[in-house]
């Protein structure tokens, strides 16, 4: 396994940010919850510690703090912003509420570059949040930057390898901050480019044979992203002892069981099996409309028809599934909140001991940009390594309310035709998501002569580099118009089409 840096996570919104972009510069980040000690940090071969943001003070009374024997370590230390503002105060130096909170865009001047800014322009156009500053610097550290709020922003310990910056580096508004990261992992702790898709397959084939030996593996095929691509490692690893299930729950895309199977079976030779289970899952979401309620009860239907296909399959020692990284974060609320529950991921653990399946997570290290690079590598075409995010849930969440079959065959022609015409254009592979939602209010419109009272389809297309943050994509307007114009021609008992120009945060990408 690679070298790791790890990241402590004292709840930033950007802590996952932080790894990813590690992992861009091909070295392996992992993240830690703040109270993971020191000694565990040893054994998982830790070459640098990366303290992470976060929402708290310092002088919060329950403000989060990390085991101090990490500043024993003999590793470089980087601490961002809350991270720093913890250096000040556990080595021995002080810090203070600002008078002026600094959030946004800053002039960060660069008095003494070292090895954090080793070949980078002296001064910089940084991303600042934070309302506390060290005052009075800890034994042993020395200042080599500065904004207009802080003669501190920047500080150094060259002797023990120390760093504390009061800005985020992670973050694209800040110029230059990928490769302050770069000098911190390769000047700094001296880390091996070691992280790189070869490298992972390789490893993750070794390990998914020493872990299966000659059991059998279910898994559970979608034809999204990620279950696409842990089936095509799992089956380059293990071959014929993978026997692929996928479920028509009902709620899929126009075509997408036909799709699958033709891609799945004949293509890849996979042996898979198909279960229609829509007429389950339909009635057992009847007057349902709490959007997590909704959640659970295909996540559990799904569990229920897996363990009636293993009857007919043979006995299977592992499910297998497509968890990316951040579904495991996402789905482990960690005390003293940082990163808080966001929404169930069915995905991610809630089996049934009954099933007495073990887990297997090839890709439960990997972010989406990562597994998409797997899939490439594997051989994958490029409409499944570069389709876009599909929720577990489906069509499920993109029904509000109430969810009918009515509902579902218009919501499935109105996605159809978007999809027809972000493809045509070349759009769809420029976005991060391109979506309809079916909303359940009715608009008046006019059909001929007559009067229509019909359903209202919501348009969603987003731009993202890895969904913690998303802004609505300026689609052409003669693109929008045509969209528009064929949904509510072309898909009876929609009327009229509105377009989401919401961005996360405040929103989600996902409506529900």
């Amino acid at each position: 396994m690679a070298q790791t840096i790890a990241v402590l996570d004292f709840g930033s919104q950007y802590t996952q940010v932080i790894a990813r972009r590690i992992r861009e510069c091909e070295v392996y980040s992992k993240i830690y919850h703040y109270t993971t000690s020191a000694e565990e940090l040893k054994k998982d071969g830790v070459v640098g510690v990366i303290l992470s943001g976060g929402p708290s003070s310092v002088f919060a009374k329950d403000a989060p703090m990390p085991d101090k024997a990490v500043f024993e370590l003999g590793v470089p230390v980087l601490g961002i912003c809350y991270g720093l503002q913890l250096m000040g105060k556990m080595l021995g130096g002080k810090v203070a509420k600002s008078k002026e909170r600094e959030f946004g865009h800053g002039t960060l001047s660069i008095t003494k570059p070292g090895r954090l800014f080793r070949k980078l322009p002296r001064k910089l156009r940084v991303w600042n949040s934070h309302g506390d500053k060290v005052t009075e610097l800890p034994p042993g550290f020395a200042p080599i930057g500065t904004t207009d709020n802080s003669p501190f922003a920047v500080i150094e310990d060259r002797k023990r390898d120390f760093y504390g910056i009061q800005f985020h580096p992670e973050v694209f508004h800040t110029e230059r901050g990928v490769d302050v990261i770069r000098n911190y992992l390769l000047n700094v702790c001296g880390a091996a480019q070691d992280w790189t898709t070869k490298d992972y397959i390789d490893h993750a084939v070794e390990e998914i044979r020493k872990t299966v030996g000659k059991s059998r593996v279910i898994l559970g095929l979608s034809g999204g992203v990620d279950s696409s691509v842990a089936a095509a490692l799992i089956h380059k690893a293990i071959g014929k002892q993978l026997t692929c299930v996928f479920v028509d729950n009902g709620l899929l895309r126009k075509g997408e069981r036909e799709a699958v199977e033709k891609l799945y079976g004949d293509h890849f030779h996979i042996d898979l099996r198909v279960v229609d289970a829509s007429k389950l899952f339909l009635r057992r979401l009847k007057g349902v409309e709490e959007p997590e309620q909704k959640r659970k009860i295909i996540g559990n239907t799904f569990v229920n028809v897996f363990e009636k296909s293993l009857k007919t399959i043979g006995h299977a020692k592992f499910l297998a599934q497509g968890t990316l990284y951040p579904d495991v974060i996402e789905s482990v609320a960690i005390g003293n909140n940082p990163a808080a529950l966001i929404k169930s991921h069915h995905n991610v653990g809630g089996l049934p001991e009954r099933m007495k399946l073990k887990l297997l997570e090839p890709l439960r290290e990997l972010f989406k940009d990562e597994v998409r690079a797997v899939g490439a590598e594997l051989g994958l075409p490029r409409e499944v390594v570069w389709r876009q995010p599909f929720p577990g849930p489906g069509l499920g969440v993109r029904v509000l309310g109430e969810i009918t079959k009515a509902k579902l065959d218009v919501l499935k022609e109105a996605d159809a035709i978007l999809m027809e015409e972000m493809k045509t254009t070349e759009w769809y592979w420029k976005v991060w998501q391109s979506f309809c939602v079916f909303l359940p209010v009715k608009s008046v419109g006019v059909i001929g002569d007559e009067r229509n009272y019909s359903w209202v389809i919501a348009v969603r297309v987003v731009e993202s580099i890895d969904a913690m943050t998303a802004d609505w994509t300026r689609l052409p307007y003669d693109l929008l118009q045509r969209i528009s114009n064929r949904i509510t021609n072309e898909v009876r008992d929609v009327s009229r089409v509105v377009l989401d120009i919401s961005s996360k945060p405040p929103a989600t990408i996902e409506w529900e």
